[in-house]
């Protein structure tokens, strides 16, 4: 393939994004990088590395990661989850953050086809002239429904309001932070998963890039 698929997603917290990009990334030979477990990683860091945790601490750790790293369940506690909302509101952080992502979106190893990369500010930040662009949403009540499941294999005692309360906090901070908001962009197509199964919104998504390819 001569030219590069490059696939840019924005999406609320659990709206289904990350499931989306998997399937896109695995049906076209994509690299795929959920940008959220980034600042998740750092966020866990810094919980477990009070004293050693800088600037220089985060970018030592960034330049060495490794995706497979990302994977890790630790990551989806709702309380790096809030962290990492906080910490993503950092210029210094968001420089090293973005640097690596650049690298994922427009240098991808030779045997991928291109990229795909989900997050908060990726189609208005990171990958502005994508070939592709999507907004991935779904009302909040369904959102948190599935966090909690999501959740409770892990923590049995977390309870649907705790997670409901956490993803409203989480909203508030991606939409109204000052550096790189969550945010619709002109030329991104809106996908609303509230009432679609992953199979129907993956069918969906395929039948837009197919036209194009």
């Amino acid at each position: 393939m001569s030219k590069l698929i490059q696939v840019a997603i924005d999406s609320p917290a659990a709206a289904g994004a990350g499931t989306q990009a998997k399937l896109i990334a695995k049906h076209y030979n994509l690299l795929y990088l959920d940008t959220g477990k980034i600042y998740r990683f750092i966020g866990y860091l810094k919980i477990k590395n009070k004293k050693k945790f800088n600037y220089s601490f985060v970018k030592k750790k960034i330049d060495k990661l490794n995706l497979k790293t990302l994977q890790n369940k630790s990551l989806l506690s709702n309380r790096v989850a809030i962290e990492a909302s906080i910490i993503a509101s950092d210029k210094k952080i968001r420089k090293i953050v973005n640097n690596f992502q650049n690298k994922c979106a427009y240098k991808p190893p030779k045997k991928f086809n291109g990229s795909v990369l989900d997050g908060r500010d990726i189609t208005s930040v990171i990958m502005k002239k994508a070939m592709f662009k999507f907004f991935i949403t779904a009302d909040i009540k369904t959102r948190a429904l599935r966090r909690f499941k999501e959740l409770k294999s892990i923590n049995d005692k977390i309870s649907y309001d705790d997670v409901l309360k956490s993803i409203k906090k989480r909203d508030k901070n991606d939409f109204s932070r000052k550096i790189s908001p969550l945010k619709k962009t002109k030329d991104s197509i809106l996908i609303n998963t509230t009432n679609l199964t992953k199979r129907s919104c993956f069918l969906k998504i395929k039948l837009i890039m197919d036209k194009k390819l």
